[in-house]
């Protein structure tokens, strides 16, 4: 007989930790938020274990907690599957698309209500996969950084970004030139370390100069961060479009760099026999285009400029 703890808080932990605040999993899992709480705080005890320091406006996971969240993660996402499998595809309607958290949150949801208008009898089910989102066997396709190795799989282009320091209209004002990063908190990525060292370089700065650090686990967590005023953080077009046109973020600098690694969408041939699927796939790729249409404009080529201030 297994020896689990309860299965209702290791909802609550690993929806907390994958969106790092109990709020988010409270609205996630339609519970309260100090539902979730009690839940983190009884895995926590059969445990024997702390999974967060929390703070007043973050959760900081430990080590423990990051041990734990990608294999419950994954654990969820097969019994998500296996459900859809049997209960959900209706007439092989059910798509099962892996994505990273962040891309799920900054640009495929705000996007998906338009391939549901145009494709209303078509189900869709999104899985959180981690960063890179690998093709799993109980999905339909994903979105993955870097293209697929397998045999088997095919990997079709979708966009590379571009990247360029963000942050919040108060803070920006204080960053009147690149080497003021150098005494600026810089968020940085756990799976994602050489992000600020590209555009640092690409500056004509050092790296090594700027070492007031925050780490996070996920891209969608040091936005959050950026957000809040708690530092500067590398922005990845898509990802920061939509803050940067409604004045939630600034880009202090004119120098956007080009990162070579872009994002796929990976899936086995025997895919494209469900009409369903190859909807999907023509969707993403005209979304994809017109993603890269918008990113398409002139880009300083140097150092960049200082900003001008109002």
């Amino acid at each position: 007989m297994r020896k689990l703890p309860s299965l209702n808080a290791l909802r609550a932990f690993e929806a907390a930790a994958r969106l790092s605040s109990f709020t988010a999993a409270a609205t996630e899992l339609h519970v309260t938020q100090a539902a979730i709480s009690r839940s983190v705080k009884l895995l926590e005890t059969q445990l024997g274990k702390r999974l967060f320091e929390r703070h007043a406006n973050a959760l900081t996971p430990t080590d423990a907690a990051r041990l734990l969240l990608p294999e419950l993660t994954a654990a969820f996402d097969r019994i998500a599957g296996a459900v859809d499998r049997v209960g959900g595809a209706r007439a092989g309607r059910a798509l099962i698309v892996g994505v990273g958290p962040t891309f799920a949150m900054r640009w495929l949801i705000p996007r998906l209500g338009r391939f549901q208008a145009q494709h209303p009898d078509v189900d869709i089910h999104i899985t959180t996969g981690g960063a890179a989102a690998p093709l799993r066997d109980e999905w339909t396709c994903s979105v993955s950084l870097g293209r697929d190795p397998r045999a088997g799989v095919t990997a079709v282009p979708l966009f590379s970004p571009w990247y360029s320091p963000v942050c919040a209209p108060r803070l920006a004002k204080t960053l009147r030139e690149p080497k003021d990063l150098y005494r600026a908190t810089l968020l940085d990525v756990r799976h994602a370390p050489g992000d600020w060292t590209l555009w640092l370089e690409q500056a004509r700065l050092d790296p090594a100069k700027a070492s007031n650090r925050v780490t996070f686990e996920f891209y969608a967590f040091a936005m959050q961060a950026a957000l809040d005023g708690v530092g500067v953080a590398i922005g990845i077009e898509p990802y920061v479009v939509d803050d940067l046109a409604a004045g939630r973020l600034v880009a202090p600098f004119d120098l956007s760099v080009r990162k070579e690694q872009g994002w796929y969408l990976t899936f086995r041939e025997e895919a494209k026999r469900n009409v369903h699927f190859v909807a999907f796939m023509e969707w993403m790729r005209k979304e994809a285009r017109a993603e890269t249409d918008v990113s398409a404009r002139p880009r300083a080529k140097a150092s960049p400029r200082k900003p001008t201030r109002r």
